[in-house]
């Protein structure tokens, strides 16, 4: 229960005087009468995404400074003294600690500004506003009033174990990446390449890589179609036993290369 605005100023004349362990209790009864105070000043922000005992706890904080500043020889209400200063405490709080995801801070700002303007754009207007004229009304480009109003979802961002459609969020947007198997056995035939010499490398590259009929590459190295064939048929079944640690079996070589084969062109790009 608050005191007389009479008794207040006396109890806070005796605290500014006290030191140590008595101003603290001085301080300490203060803070119990004005509580009132500050659960009215938090409850003019309670929303949506806004939890009302957060909101209670930061106000409390804001009410103890007040306390802690408050001179009775300057100003002779408190109320007056205190309900800006738990103002400004939930404002910060609100700005800087409330959001999950936190937007820059120019955002935030033009998310009140918006808030502000589109009532009254909206009766001028007769209708709501859409964005184009709300980014001319506020002098701001698009993608960044987009940012504002979109940005409310930062506050408390949907979890990804959330239910949806009979399963979970997190099975909308989640999905397996197959270009980490990718990328694995590009390690693993990069591996094997450094094996060749560079005769059989060349001759990968000029096949898998620069896409050279055998025709082509046998005229450029002075052999036939059918001795590239089995060239590199011989390094791809050298690649097998290199990937698989083992013999491969003369008649791997053709599943071989129809497995390595679409690979070995952009690892051999990067060899």
């Amino acid at each position: 229960m608050t005191l007389p605005e009479s008794d207040a100023l006396d109890h806070f004349t005796k605290a500014r005087g006290a030191h140590g362990d008595l101003q603290q209790a001085l301080h300490n009864e203060l803070i119990l009468q004005h509580r009132d105070l500050a659960d009215s000043v938090a409850a003019a922000y309670a929303g949506q995404g806004r939890d009302r005992a957060d909101l209670r706890q930061v106000a409390y904080i804001g009410l103890i400074k007040a306390v802690r500043r408050f001179d009775p020889a300057i100003g002779r209400r408190f109320p007056a003294f205190a309900v800006p200063t738990i103002h400004g405490e939930i404002k910060r709080y609100l700005r800087d600690l409330s959001w999950m995801v936190r937007p820059p801070r120019e955002v935030q700002d033009l998310r009140t500004t918006v808030a502000k303007v589109y009532p009254s754009l909206t009766q001028r207007l007769a209708r709501e506003p859409s964005l184009p004229e709300l980014a001319r009304e506020l002098g701001q480009t698009e993608k960044i009033v987009s940012e504002a109003l979109t940005c409310h979802s930062s506050l408390q961002p949907d979890s990804l174990d959330a239910p949806f459609q009979g399963g979970f969020l997190a099975d909308v947007h989640g999905s397996i990446d197959g270009r980490l198997e990718q990328a694995e056995n590009l390690v693993v035939l990069a591996e094997a390449i450094r094996t060749l010499d560079d005769g059989e490398k060349d001759l990968l590259c000029r096949r898998y890589f620069h896409e050279e009929p055998q025709q082509v590459i046998g005229e450029r190295l002075g052999m036939t179609q059918m001795q590239v064939s089995r060239r590199l048929a011989k390094i791809l079944v050298k690649l097998q036993h290199e990937i698989l640690g083992r013999p491969a079996p003369a008649k791997a070589a053709a599943v071989a290369r129809a497995q390595a084969g679409a690979a070995v062109g952009a690892q051999t790009a990067s060899a």
